[in-house]
């Protein structure tokens, strides 16, 4: 008789109220409102800063190309993935012309009246101008911010 009096109490107490799971759902919330908006913030800005890096690898991969062309600049980004006579790269280890963060091709202006070329991320909207998110990302800016 004891043994069936030991059983029912432990079913009686086994378990979470529905106050309980309330509160930890509460809790849960309150952390994920905290949390995802700065996870979407760091997320944002690695891919702005993944954008930059890939823009100063092409800045370099044509300056070196300009240095061993007698100052000429490629007419295109895909010369740089081109292999020469040697089977050699100006963009080391790619094959293609990387896609921005976003998965737009970067825009390439040679440079004009014998001025240094630009490379452009139109950001994650993919249409010149814009703010935040949105906002171009460019070589000539870039370099700018190196020499502040």
């Amino acid at each position: 008789m004891k043994l069936h009096t030991l059983r029912t109490d432990r079913s009686t107490r086994a378990g979470f109220s529905l106050a309980e799971l309330m509160v930890v759902i509460v809790i849960l919330g309150l952390i994920a409102t905290i949390v995802v908006p700065n996870l979407l913030d760091r997320f944002t800005f690695a891919q702005r800063e993944k954008a930059k890096i890939d823009i100063g690898a092409l800045d370099n991969a044509i300056d070196t190309f300009a240095l061993e062309n007698n100052g000429k600049y490629p007419e295109s980004l895909e010369i740089l993935v081109t292999p020469d006579e040697n089977g050699r790269t100006y963009l080391k280890g790619q094959t293609t012309v990387p896609l921005d963060p976003w998965k737009n091709p970067y825009q390439y202006e040679a440079g004009v009246s014998g001025g240094a070329p630009k490379i452009i991320s139109f950001g994650k909207d993919g249409q010149p101008g814009g703010e935040g998110d949105d906002a171009d990302i460019d070589s000539l800016s870039i370099r700018n911010e190196g020499k502040n």
